[in-house]
């Protein structure tokens, strides 16, 4: 019963929308209607400029984070505090309290991750520097990274279970990401 409540509590905090709050605060204008609609940290710098992008990242990264650290402190096993994770992104993607329409979970996974292990940081700085020389896309560099990270688990000798877990987040946001891919790739 804990981990239920645990995971309902994880979407709750993750539908809680920081570029939202953000833009209605700073700009007074609902970041739905301007640029591309999106309520995370990208749109939200297009609409409102950098300090919007980065409130709005930080809030958002701080949801995953507080999650990760939640589930450390309750004492669940790493695999089920990376599913709690997961319900954080599954909120911020599909949040109710915007109607379900969301942002696309970068902010919120790397809060996370940074979080459940904080080497993760430079794997991702790492893998992005590596990639974009040849990928000239941010979006395609940051996801490629991402894919490093279960094998940076496996190369740490993490626990199998969390490895998958990990990997499932990882295809998740990739999937979040399939029209821009799909768009980027004409």
């Amino acid at each position: 019963m804990a981990i239920i409540i645990f995971y309902v509590c994880s979407y709750l905090l993750g539908s809680l929308m920081a570029g939202f709050l953000v833009v209605k605060l700073l700009g007074k204008k609902d970041i739905r209607d301007e640029g591309s609609g999106n309520v995370g940290a990208r749109n939200a710098g297009r609409v409102n400029g950098k300090i919007s992008f980065i409130l709005t990242f930080l809030g958002d990264a701080l949801k995953g984070a507080i999650v990760i650290i939640a589930g450390h402190y309750f004492g669940f096993s790493s695999e089920l505090v990376l599913g709690g994770l997961g319900f954080a992104i599954l909120g911020h993607v599909k949040p109710i309290t915007l109607k379900f329409k969301g942002g696309m979970g970068i902010s919120t996974f790397i809060g996370g991750m940074l979080a459940f292990e904080p080497f993760t940081a430079l794997v991702i700085i790492t893998g992005f520097l590596l990639l974009y020389p040849f990928l000239k896309s941010f979006t395609f560099a940051g996801l490629g990274s991402f894919l490093l990270i279960p094998f940076s688990f496996y190369f740490l000798g993490t626990d199998p279970a969390v490895i998958v877990v990990t990997g499932f987040l990882v295809l998740a946001i990739i999937y979040i990401h399939r029209e821009d891919i799909m768009e980027r790739l004409r």
